[in-house]
Order: C-alpha cells, then structure tokens, then sequence
C-alpha cells in the first residue's frame, strides 16, 4: 500500500528533539538549511509541504505565492512578526506557533535582568576583569519594597508579577483589557498608565507590538515617571522610543535601563549601547535549553498531527474542525474575527461580558468554532501572536469574560446576522452587526445605532461627526493634501442623534498628526485608526 510522503523543509536552527520527532515519523522526510537567502527559499520552498521557522526567517508574500505544495508554517515560538499570515491565509496555508515553550523562560530573563540592573552585575564584572576594584563605583539598590510596574499583565507578565512578589516587591500593573477582580486574584494592584508612571521604581514592559502600543513609552511618558526610574523590555522592540530613552538617561531622569529587543534586531550602531546604564542581552528572552527544546518538540508535534491526520492546534489563521465544515464556516469566522478585532481597537476599560447573537441559517450550524474566532479576534490586539483558536476561550476566561451565545433561526433585514455585544466593567456597551454577501464577502452592516455596509479589511479610520453638510469634504481635503488615497468610504446615519458614523478605507496607515488635524475640524466628535 503507498503511503504519502510530506516534505518538511528546517530555515532557522531549532532543538534536536524536535528534528529526532519528525524524523521517526514514516511520512515525513525533513531538510535542514539554516542559510538560504529569500531568493533561495522562494525556489526552494516550492518542492515543500511545511516549513519550520524560528525569527530569522522571513516568510513573505512573495514566498508565499512561490509555495506550490506548502500546507503548513511553524514558528518555533510566539511570534509571527516574520509571517504574511494575510497572505498565507488566502492561500489556504495554515499558520502555527507554540505560544506556551517560552513563557516561563521569558519571565525568567526579565527578573534576571531586573537583579542585573539594579546591582549593577555586568558592570562589575566588566569592571573586575579589567583589572580594576570599585566597589564604590557599583554600589546598586534593594528590590524589597522597591514598586515594579508591569506594562501588560497577560501570561508572561503574571508570571513575572508572581515572582516579583515573591520578592516583596509592591507589583501594580497597567492593563486596560485586565478585570480588577482577577488582578486581585494575582494580588497586583490595578492603576492607570499615569499612576504607573508615577509611583514605579522599576518598570517592566509586557506587551505585543501593536499600533496602540508603538512608542507607548517616549518623552512625555518619561516626563511623569519618577527620577531615577528603571526601565526593562523583554517584550518587542518599538514599544519603548530609543531616542527618548537615550535622552531621558543622559539627562538622568532614567538611571538605567535593561533590554533584550531593539527597535532593528541586530541593533547595529545604537547610541544606547554606548551609554554605562544601560546592559543588554541579544534577544535572549526565550533562549534557554528547556524553552527551545518545548518549542521544537510542540511545533513538530503539530506539524505531524496536521500532515498525516489533518488535526489543527495552535494555528493563527484556522481553528481546529474538520475540512468540510472549515469549508461552510470560513466565510462567517473570518466575519467574526474581524468584529472581535473591530470591537478590542474601539472599546476603552476591560472587558466584562461577550454576547455573540446568530440569527438565520447560520443559527443551524455548531456555532463554536465561531465564537472562538469572535474570541481571538476580540484578545489578539490585545495578547498579540500568543493568542490562537485554541487557547482563545480560555484566555477570556482567565480575564474573568463572561460569554454567551443566543441563537434565533428566524431572520430580519438579512438571512444571516451575527450581532457581537460587548460590555466593559465601566458598563461601556458596544454592538457590531455583520453579515455574509454572497457566499464569501463578509459584511458589517450595522454598528451600534449606525446603519451601514462595511468591508472588514485593511487600513480604516471610524470617525464620528454632527450630520452637517462640509465635513466629509474636510475630511477628504486633509486626506487629499498628505497624499493618502481613500479606497472606500461607507457612512451610517442615526436619525436619533443627528450623527453620522464614517467608515474610510485608505491604502496606508494615517499618521498621528494627520489623525489629529481630522480631530480639530469642527464638528468631529471623534477619529480612531483601525488595523483590521
């Protein structure tokens, strides 16, 4: 009897234990070659079925369109930032990590650089192997008492708050997305970015790179923080602004910092590394043997359950159901995903509850895997790339959401509806309408009391305005003069309000400051930029 033979092709160096694992399996047969170019890769991934990657590896569109046979991408890890997950999407290529390796290894290193900082470790041993005694020189500062703020409470930055505690430090933690009650739980007091700022001796950042949190920490940030404060970032580079950093430290607002990510990894030549303050490690976070070798083995684990019994886990792009009923439900989760992903850019305070409403046809079907994609949608701006279809419900609920699905057969305006509710513990509530055009075009069609027809996709601005005549021609003028094209305008009207909701899709980004002119034209109640 003939049996299928899949190709896996190894770009990044990962643990032997994971290559020993797809090794012993009969139908599969691995390649290693840790040194191809992009342009190698492209001609060389099109014999291949999967690909194992680390971060170096960059798989780009351009990769992507070349891969005649590819399947399946693994990640050695969490982070995706190297993968046009779009772009494999489309082709039907599923998108893996192994979000759960590295957590407790990254936690590890952040509380090995927040001792390294505050005694001054690798200065003194800089110092000493040179020949010289200066004990004075070194003397560094207690962390017993001393209040660490954590940026980002999610799976690593508990951790680190666990620890931290352990060392009777005060932990209060940032994190809009968090409940109170399960901060309390942790025994981390809740603050705001300010009070943070204000009240930390250490600072510790615990977030994905997203456009909310670029930059995040940069001159007006250090403005409000303590003099002598220290900074640590094992988390992406970006979110802390180098500049500012190398400033507020030469100035001595900062009395040092710690960092494993840089803004460009290799950081090349970056005037922090010259300053005695600061110490920095490689992007070593989730370098440890036992992290590497959890990630290797999870991810080939993974990739041999999907090749040779189609079974989906941790994937970013697919949840993990059969093909016929993927088939079905693809057009209503990628629907869903982009309203949870509408809802997180939209919506201030944490969140409290999740109603996910199926009205029609669609109420007929196992609505789960649905409500798992609304789920990962709503936690990924927030968790980033650690958050996938199969961790999403638990994540929710470990930040205390309550969830519930309604189900009505019968329809109204369309055949089928999915209406996703979500209320903060402000008791902020928001509600998102969507549908199916077609059989593949997904829709948002209504959002609170606003009436429209929306395109989920790409680079959008929501603005919120009185409904006089002039101002979508502001608008656009402001637009026009920086050069940024709308692709597609919708616009909903509340006959109760007198308001007008603006949906614009623009083929790039809109910068901060253009934002900001948007916001001081008369009668703009509001602007925000989605990434959808």
């Amino acid at each position: 009897m003939n049996r299928e033979t899949f190709r896996v092709l190894i770009t990044d160096p990962i643990s032997p234990e994971g290559i020993k694992i797809l090794k012993r399996t009969r139908e599969i047969e691995v390649d290693e070659d840790t040194s191809l170019s992009p342009e190698k890769l492209k001609e060389k991934i099109k014999d291949y079925h999967a690909i194992i990657i680390r971060s170096a590896t960059k798989i780009t569109k351009e990769i992507i369109e070349s891969a005649e046979k590819l399947m399946v991408i693994g990640r050695a890890g969490i982070g995706l930032d190297n993968v046009d997950i779009k772009a494999a999407t489309r082709k039907g290529i599923v998108v893996m990590n192994a979000p759960e390796g590295n957590v407790v290894t990254t936690a590890e290193h952040t509380i090995a650089l927040l001792f390294s900082l505050a005694r001054k470790i690798p200065q003194a041993t800089a110092s000493l192997k040179s020949g010289r005694w200066e004990k004075k020189r070194f003397q560094g500062k207690e962390l017993y008492r001393k209040t660490l703020g954590i940026i980002g409470l999610g799976r690593i930055g508990s951790i680190v708050a666990d620890r931290a505690k352990a060392l009777k430090m005060e932990v209060i933690a940032y994190d809009p997305f968090i409940r109170q009650e399960v901060a309390e739980k942790m025994g981390v007091e809740l603050v705001t970015l300010e009070e943070l700022y204000r009240r930390a001796d250490f600072i510790t950042v615990h977030t994905p790179l997203t456009p909310e949190t670029k930059w995040l920490i940069d001159k007006d940030a250090f403005s409000k923080m303590k003099d002598g404060v220290m900074i640590i970032n094992c988390a992406r580079g970006g979110i802390i602004k180098e500049k500012d950093l190398y400033d507020a430290i030469v100035s001595g607002k900062v009395a040092g910092a710690a960092l494993d990510v840089f803004e460009e990894e290799p950081p090349g030549d970056n005037p922090l590394l010259g300053l005695d303050s600061v110490i920095c490690t490689p992007h070593l976070g989730a370098s440890t043997k036992e992290a590497q070798t959890n990630v290797a083995v999870a991810i080939a684990e993974q990739i041999i359950d999907y090749l040779t019994n189609g079974i989906i886990r941790n994937a970013v792009n697919v949840p993990s159901i059969s093909q016929e009923l993927l088939s079905m439900l693809r057009p209503y989760l990628t629907l869903a995903e982009k309203m949870g992903s509408f809802h997180a850019q939209t919506i201030k305070g944490a969140i409290k509850e999740v109603t996910i409403e199926y009205v029609g046809d669609v109420a007929r079907f196992d609505t789960q895997p649905i409500t798992i994609a609304a789920l990962k949608g709503l936690l990924s701006p927030i968790l980033g790339h650690t958050v996938n279809f199969v961790n999403a419900p638990l994540l929710a609920t470990s930040r205390g959401i309550r969830v519930t699905e309604v189900k009505r057969e019968i329809p109204t305006d369309f055949t089928n509806v999915i209406i996703f509710r979500v209320r903060t513990e402000e008791n902020e509530a928001r509600s998102i309408a969507g549908t199916i055009f077609g059989k593949t075009q997904p829709r948002i069609v209504r959002l609170n009391g606003f009436r429209l027809e929306a395109i989920p996709e790409g680079h959008m601005l929501l603005i919120q305005n009185v409904d006089v005549p002039g101002v979508i021609g502001n608008i656009g003028g402001i637009l026009g003069r920086h050069g940024i094209n709308i692709a597609r305008m919708h616009v909903g009207q509340d006959e109760t309000t007198g308001q007008t909701m603006i949906l614009l899709s623009t083929n790039t980004p809109v910068p901060k400051d253009i934002l900001e002119e948007i916001k001081r034209l008369e009668h703009v109640i509001s602007a925000l930029p989605l990434e959808l």
